[in-house]
This record gives C-alpha cells, structure tokens and sequence, in this order.
C-alpha cells in the first residue's frame, strides 16, 4: 500500500485529502481502512479516520481509497499511517500558499539570459553573464554558412528574457503565454504579490513580478521588425550541449516571422500596456504602439504566416495550424487597452472562426480573449448584467462566460470520476500534462470567481494535491518542495551547475504516456499505466522537463489560493 498527500500541507480551513493505493492485481477487499494522524517523528496519533474504497482508478490501474480528514485543523507537522504504512510529512498551515508562491515565481529570475545572476540575489545558484552577442537573421546565417555571402552581415540586438525551458532557446508565442498568466494573476490577485521575491528590482516600488514581466517584455520589444511582423523565435540552430549558458557560444538566430508570433506579442503587449499605465507612461506607450503596429501587420497579411524548422535544425518549433485564436486574443486585448469599438467587432468576427474550444496555453490562448473581456468581472467577482440578461457592450463577454463555466463543470466531473481527483481523461497523460492540468485548475478558479460554486473552489485544491504529492508516481512535481519532490529536471542550467541542491519551484512536465525520449522509452515497460509513465530524470526530457508557460498556471492558482478573499 501507498499513501499519497499533499507533501506541501493543507490549509488549516481548507479541505485535506489523501489517497490510499493497493495496486489493483493485490486488491481483494473494499472495506474502509483506517487512517491515522501522528506527528512528524512518528509519535502518538492525534486523529483518525476511516478512508472509503472509491473503486480502480482508470488512469493508474490502482484500487484506491480516499480519506477526508477537513475537521482536523490543528496546525503543525504530520504524517498519515495505516496498516504499518507512513506517508510523507506534510504540515498544516495558514500560510502554505503564500509561501509556495515565492519558489514559484522566483523561477522566471533564475531563467533569466542576459545578465549575471549575483550571489546576493541567485545564493548558490549563481552564474555569468550569457548570450550577449548579437543574433544573425536565418537567411544570412545560411548563406555565411554556405560560403554565398562571407562579407559582414548585419547583426542584431536581442539579448535578455527568459530561457524558454530546459534549453536557452526564446520563443515568441510561449513568451507571450506565460507573461500573460503572470500579468492576470497580478491583476486578479495582487494581495498575494506583496512579498519581496528577493530580485534586482525589489523595493523598486512595484510589485517584483510586474518587474520580472517587465524583463521579459524588454526582449520581446526587440523581437519586432520595422514592418510591425514579430520574429517566431530566437535560439541557435541546434540545442546547446550540456553546459552552463556562458559557455553556450553557438550563434543565435532570429527565425523568421509568423503571424501567431506576431498576434501573440500583439494581445501580451496590449494587456502589459494596461498593467504598467500607472506605473511607467513612457514603456505603457512603447508597448501600445508597438501592439498596434503588429495589429497593422496582421490586417496586412491576412492569411496565416506559418513556421517550420529549416533543415538541421533541432530546437523547439512551436508550430501551430491556425493563428484565428491568437488575433482573436490580440483584437481583444486591443479593444480594452485603446476603448476602440472596431477591435470588439474584430474580435466577435473571430470568435466565431474559432471552431476549437477555448484554450490558454501557448498552442490555443482563445480563453485568453475573454480574460481580457471579462477582466473586471472576474477581478471583481460579479457580472455586469443588462435587464434582458445580456452583459453590457457584448454578447462576446456572455458567451465566454457560459464557456468558462462549462470548461470548469468538465474539469469537476473529471476530478470526480478519477480516483487520484485528477481533472484528467487517462489519454491525456502526454508530454506536459501537468500544463493541462493546471490550466484546467485556471478555469475552475476564474469559474469561482464568477459564481462562488465551492465544488469549484475544492476541485482548484484538488489538482494542486496532485501537483504536490497525491498521484499515482508519488513524486512531488514542484521541484525542491516536498519530502519526495523532482531533483532531476531536465534543465541545462541545474545539471551543469554542480550544485548538489535544485533550485525549488521549477513545474516537472509530469506523466506522459507517450514519451519520446530515449531513455524514457527504454525504462518504461509497455502497458505502463498512463499516470505511472513518469521518471525523475534529467534525461527523460519529455516527462521531466520545465518551461515558463508551464510554471505560469501554478503561479496563477497559487496566487489564488493564496489571495485574502479565500482566508
């Protein structure tokens, strides 16, 4: 038997659940079991409870039983036993999400290109200044390659942002993702921002993840041609060896543009134009026009620009079919920084082009559009209604509604029927899943927002148990937190190091059931449950690696969790 929690803890007010697991060949009975609460050191019980059978989870082939022990609310550190079994420690707190959020959030500081990360701020996670030197366009990287055009050629300044993931690569469109998250989770709940992230730019009198945003942002201004068109990526033509990024020497490139990058860095720089308005009128303006000189470019290029790696290269593509959902968010975002009507008729025209559902991650950010519509009335909490029951301005607003909340109701009816409260179908357990996950978590609290359902709030919980420990690897997947977290992220920064701590706060992919690298391949037996495909190695790229937009969603729940309107 296995005993899974939430290795971080549990609100002292909040739910508290934990999971029992038999694997399902060794199940013979379904009686209820009993739990105990002990302390830290395995000392005397303090509280039990009976876990109830709640049948073969589908996605890890486990009988499971779940015990809910909400009524214990004494605070301190524990563990859970029974039947000679121990679980991890955990520890009951008020404070356990506002904690969390600072590992979380630091993260984005430690990917960092650009600058030097100082002892005073990185601690031992210090390092050199990398990828100073100027990037080359593809077309006359190719010719300089092939001996057509050895003359200079002209070089360009696109030094700063954040390293995409585990390479050093940046990349247009996921950039845009995950500053967006950031930005709407300041904006939404930015009582939970107040504590100092222990950055360059703390004390600056602006909270430090406007700041680290603003870092971002700073480089995604240079990714803009002259013509308004945005640069899909800028990374060198293979990935990096396995050193720290100031000996990664290989020529950086700007690869050409694409329309999504170019929609993506409109509707980012929109919104971060609303953001910093009463903080900085100077950078607000630079990333209002240069927003509207990309909108210019789309309405000039209406058909969608599309990217594929050239030959030879390996680094990431972030390739989409449609680019319909990123002018979508890009007319809407657009419509709320300028007041302009036209950006609001754009944007009900492409909304009904979009046949998928709503999404926010990186490949499908159409959900992103009715943040930026229904951005009051979820920071408020409340809709703004008409007599008829129509909300002003746009039947838009309405129908994004009644899509949130239909994409929240899923995501509960998922949690409910998994065993592991996992809001998610045993066939999505593929490369990033825990994004999946996490976003699903997104809707689920823009949902209670909005309507104040306590399922919805609970389910939010739920997904972050599993995130943090109730799952069926057992692994924490926010690295450095929790008694059995990751320490084998797949990241160039934190194998080359040599240092024998991982940075904390760094989102694991998670269990995938379709693993493509090497190794993950070679030691997952076939017929692996899809929720038991996870190893805690640096190899295992595709089950263990971190990227920015997959931090984002936790950062935006644990901001959540932590806000005042939840205590």
């Amino acid at each position: 038997m296995n005993i899974y929690v939430n290795q971080l803890g549990y609100m002292a007010k909040g739910r508290k659940r934990a999971v029992l697991a038999l694997d399902a060949q060794a199940f013979s009975a379904e009686k209820d079991i009993t739990v105990f609460i002990i302390g830290q050191n395995r000392e005397h019980c303090v509280f039990r409870k009976n876990a109830v059978f709640a049948g073969i989870d589908k996605a890890s082939s486990d009988a499971v039983w779940q015990v809910d022990f909400t009524e214990f609310t004494v605070k301190g550190r524990y563990r859970l036993a029974a039947s000679g079994v121990f679980s991890a420690s955990f520890e009951i707190s008020d404070d356990l999400y506002k904690n969390l959020l600072t590992p979380l959030a630091k993260t984005y500081y430690y990917q960092r290109c650009g600058m030097e990360l100082e002892e005073k701020y990185a601690g031992i996670f210090k390092r050199k200044c990398c990828h100073r030197e100027k990037a080359l366009l593809l077309e006359d990287y190719q010719k300089k390659q092939s001996g057509m055009n050895p003359e200079p050629v002209q070089s360009y300044d696109v030094t700063g942002g954040w390293h995409d993931a585990g390479d050093y690569g940046r990349y247009t469109t996921p950039a845009a993702t995950a500053t967006a998250h950031l930005l709407y989770a300041w904006k939404w709940f930015p009582e939970s921002f107040q504590k100092s992230l222990d950055i360059p730019e703390s004390g600056s009198g602006m909270a430090d993840i406007l700041c680290e945003c603003r870092y971002e942002l700073h480089w995604l201004l240079k990714m803009q041609r002259e013509d308004g068109g945005v640069f899909h990526k800028l990374t060198s033509m293979r990935h990096a060896n396995f050193v720290m990024p100031c000996r990664d020497r290989r020529q950086m490139i700007l690869f050409p543009v694409s329309s999504y990058a170019t929609a993506a860095f409109a509707a980012v720089t929109a919104l971060a134009a609303r953001v910093f308005r009463s903080y900085d009128g100077a950078f607000s303006g630079s990333l209002l026009a240069a927003s509207l000189k990309a909108w210019m470019w789309l309405e000039e290029n209406v058909q969608i620009v599309d990217f594929h790696n050239p030959r030879g290269c390996n680094t990431g593509e972030y390739g989409d079919d449609s680019d319909t959902d990123e002018r979508l968010w890009a007319a809407a975002e657009l419509y709320r920084s300028t007041g302009d009507r036209s950006f609001l008729e754009k944007a009900e025209n492409l909304k009904r082009q979009c046949g998928h559902e709503p999404g926010i991650g990186w490949r499908n950010v159409s959900g992103l559009a009715g943040f930026a519509l229904l951005e009051d009335e979820i920071r408020d909490g409340k809709m703004t209604a008409e007599a008829d029951g129509f909300y002003t301005e746009s039947r838009l607003k309405q129908q994004y509604r009644i899509q949130f909340m239909k994409e929240a109701q899923k995501a509960f009816v998922l949690s409910k029927k998994s065993g592991y409260m996992a809001a998610m179908e045993s066939e999505e357990f593929e490369w990033g899943s825990n994004m999946l996950l996490l976003t699903r978590g997104m809707y689920l609290a823009v949902a209670w927002k909005l309507c104040r359902k306590q399922e919805y709030l609970d389910t939010v919980i739920r997904q972050m148990d599993y995130l943090l420990g109730i799952n069926a690897s057992g692994y924490s997947y926010v690295s450095g937190i929790g008694e059995k977290s990751v320490q084998n992220i797949h990241n160039r920064i934190t194998v080359s190091s040599g240092n024998s701590e991982i940075i904390p706060g760094y989102i694991s992919g998670g269990a995938n059931s379709r693993p493509v690298d090497e190794k993950a391949e070679w030691l997952i037996e076939p017929g692996t449950p899809p929720m038991k495909c996870f190893l805690d190695l640096w190899e295992c790229y595709s089950l263990n690696e971190v990227t920015i937009y997959w931090n984002s969603p936790a950062v935006f729940l644990t901001a959540f969790l932590g806000s005042p309107e939840l205590e």
